[in-house]
C-alpha cells in the first residue's frame, strides 16, 4: 500500500465514543474541556451525543447508538476523512455484543493514523498538546493508487 498525507485543519473534527458505564466520566471529561472542544466540530453516538448535549449544552453531531451501527457509522466517517480525532471510553471489563464493532472501528481509526484516545489519561495527553490546535499533515492509505494498480 502506498500512502499519501491528507491535512487536517486547525479545527478538528472529533468523534466522542463511551461504553454505557464509562459515559459519565466521559461527560467529566468533556466538561473539563468545555471551552477547547467547543472550537472543534463535534460527533458522537447516539446517547452519548444526546447526553453532552443536554447535560453541557453544547453541539453535537449524533449519529445513532453505537450498537446499533453508530460505532461503524463512525469508521465509515473516518474512512472518509470526516473524523479527525476519536475519542472512545471503552469499559474493558464489561463484555459489549458489539464487541466486533469496536474492534473494527479502533482498527480503521488506526489504518487511517487518526489519533485515539481510549482512556481519560490518554484522552487528557492529546487534547493538551498543541497539535490539536493546529493543521497538521497525517500519512493515510493512497486507496485510489491502490485500485488503479489492480487494474
Amino acid at each position: 500500500m502506498q500512502y499519501k498525507n491528507a491535512e487536517m485543519d486547525q479545527i478538528k473534527k472529533i468523534a466522542l465514543v463511551a461504553h454505557d458505564n464509562k459515559k459519565q466520566e466521559l461527560i467529566d471529561w468533556v466538561s473539563k474541556n468545555l471551552q477547547q472542544l467547543s472550537r472543534h466540530t463535534l460527533f458522537a453516538t447516539g446517547t452519548t451525543g444526546a447526553l453532552i448535549e443536554s447535560e453541557l449544552n453544547l453541539s453535537v453531531h449524533k449519529l445513532i447508538s453505537g450498537p446499533l451501527g453508530g460505532d461503524q457509522q463512525i469508521g465509515a466517517k473516518i474512512t472518509t476523512g470526516e473524523i479527525d480525532v476519536l475519542i472512545f471510553f471503552w469499559d474493558p471489563f464489561e463484555p459489549m455484543p458489539h464487541d466486533p464493532d469496536v474492534k473494527a472501528l479502533l482498527r480503521i481509526a488506526a489504518v487511517w493514523n487518526i489519533p485515539i484516545a481510549c482512556n481519560l489519561t490518554s484522552a487528557d495527553f492529546l487534547i493538551s498538546s498543541p497539535l490539536i490546535e493546529e493543521s497538521y499533515a497525517r500519512s493515510i492509505p493512497d486507496y485510489e493508487q491502490y485500485l488503479a494498480s489492480r487494474n
